[in-house]
């Protein structure tokens, strides 16, 4: 399909090419994204990126070939931003891990849906940060098929880790690349990152990125995820705030 060259004009502006060591990143945005947050209806920029093996700083070219690649097949990840991102002294940050089960519908077998909506939040109240939504990530890296038979050997008697292991994978195979690279295109100064994984900590901080800080965000605790958030602090490595701690002895 050839281009028209009006809407082409509107599109070519709102797209950058990061390269890699291999193949590149196309990002596009911001698009200005109104989100219902507890009622409240907030403005976030919203940016998707597509990763490619081959590359080339021909946009047109880019976006002629969308509508042959079916990428309605495979999920692609984004970043919600708020605020000044690019110049504010102190940014949060959440790379969040997609989760159909828990950020969809809602499932209480995790925390996921808790701390999407928290990590926004919280972003909203600091002023200025960005939330990273990575559709590559779910179940730990595994895809939502085997979570699925993971969550039957759970119910079962295994444990979060046990469960993925006993399927062939890592506790944990998830690749924080792809998002840290478009993280420095969108910002150069530190940031404070919410999680209790020390793991993504390490890896942003392994990329070159300034890491100003870490929050913890836990929450949503009941008779249906005890087991997993305790066996993502025994298991996985997970690091607890004082208040967790206080719960988790009791």
């Amino acid at each position: 399909m050839k281009l028209d060259t009006a809407v082409f004009s509107v599109l070519k502006d709102k797209i950058q090419l990061i390269n890699m060591e291999e193949g590149g990143i196309y990002l596009v945005g911001p698009i200005r994204l109104p989100v219902n947050l507890e009622g409240e209806t907030v403005v976030f920029q919203w940016y998707s990126w597509l990763k490619q093996d081959e590359v080339t700083d021909d946009y047109e070219a880019v976006i002629e070939r969308l509508s042959s690649a079916n990428l309605a097949e495979y999920q692609q990840s984004s970043v919600l931003v708020y605020g000044d991102f690019e110049g504010a002294d102190e940014a949060l940050i959440r790379m969040h891990s997609i989760c159909h089960t828990g950020d969809i519908f809602g499932s209480k077998r995790c925390d996921c849906g808790f701390q999407l909506k928290q990590s926004m939040q919280r972003i909203v109240d600091h002023g200025a940060g960005a939330l990273f939504y990575l559709a590559n990530h779910e179940g730990r890296g595994i895809g939502l098929f085997s979570k699925a038979m993971a969550y039957v050997l759970q119910e079962n008697g295994y444990d979060t880790v046990e469960a993925n292991e006993k399927l062939g994978f890592v506790d944990d195979s998830r690749n924080y690349e792809d998002a840290i690279a478009v993280l420095g295109t969108l910002r150069e100064k530190p940031v404070t990152l919410m999680t209790n994984n020390p793991k993504k900590v390490d890896a942003i901080e392994k990329a070159g990125l300034k890491i100003a800080g870490r929050t913890s965000i836990w929450g949503d605790r009941s008779e249906f995820n005890e087991n997993y958030l305790k066996t993502k602090v025994v298991r996985s490595g997970h690091l607890l705030d004082e208040e967790e701690e206080i719960h988790a002895k009791r």
